[in-house]
């Protein structure tokens, strides 16, 4: 894959898992990276190099986003993509009437409110310049609902129905807006989640493996690259077949 000189996009959640994965492959493509965490994502910055720059960054804080977008375009003079890989699982193996409430909104405010909050300081600048790509990371669980996982599916049903908005709204200004819906991704995330529940989700996919993050990123890099222009308010699956629609 390649980008015109001086592409520039910002990845969320680049410490670590799929977001650590593109902000690497990004940066060996030649495209200005800048990485952002609620974690210090220095230390990626530092490793991929390419004069890509590091931030920390909640995205439950809609000032905090404001700003930090706002200061990427003025130090970069645009931001042609953003990745969202941010993400938590919240609490899982708990069926729905013993969802803990506090959790529930945790999950939701990461998940969700923080999507929409990191979107909006992106779309406004992006719609003034007539070029963006955007893609926010949903899930398998936003489209078909993982048992046990009431939170995390919810969220990222919201989120597949955010980006569809998004989509439709911008779909004239030379803004695009999608979704990745991965099935079981081997990332730390993946990793500390319970063996039953990683094997309730792997088993339903045809494959019988997990996507690895290189997949992952090399969708994600096309996605938001210039080559992909006709597709908007669209959720790519990766999921080894487990989705076919």
């Amino acid at each position: 894959m390649t980008y015109p000189e001086g592409y520039t996009a910002a990845v969320v959640g680049a410490a670590s898992g799929i977001g650590r994965a593109v902000a690497e492959r990004l940066a060996r493509a030649g495209v200005r990276v800048a990485c952002l965490d609620r974690h210090d994502p220095a230390e990626v910055a530092a490793g991929i190099g390419g004069g890509a720059v590091a931030q920390a960054l909640d995205i439950t804080d809609a000032a905090a986003c404001e700003r930090t977008i706002g200061g990427l375009w003025t130090r970069f003079g645009k931001l042609d993509a953003l990745v969202n890989c941010a993400g938590v699982v919240g609490r899982t193996n708990i069926i729905s009437e013993d969802v803990d409430h506090d959790d529930f909104e945790t999950v939701v405010r990461i998940n969700l409110t923080g999507a929409l909050f990191l979107s909006q300081p992106a779309l406004r600048r992006m719609r003034e310049t007539g070029y963006g790509r955007i893609l926010h990371v949903a899930s398998i669980a936003g489209k078909e609902g993982n048992a046990g996982m009431a939170a995390y599916s919810a969220s990222k049903a919201g989120l597949i129905g955010l980006v569809k908005v998004m989509g439709k709204e911008y779909a004239e200004s030379g803004v695009t807006v999608n979704a990745l819906s991965p099935a079981v991704i081997r990332t730390p995330m993946v990793a500390a989640l319970p063996d039953a529940q990683v094997k309730y989700m792997t088993d339903k996919i045809p494959m019988k493996r997990c996507g690895e993050l290189d997949e992952a990123a090399a969708m994600i890099g096309w996605i938001v690259s210039p080559e992909c222009g006709f597709t908007t308010g669209f959720t790519f699956d990766m999921t080894g077949g487990r989705a076919v629609y």
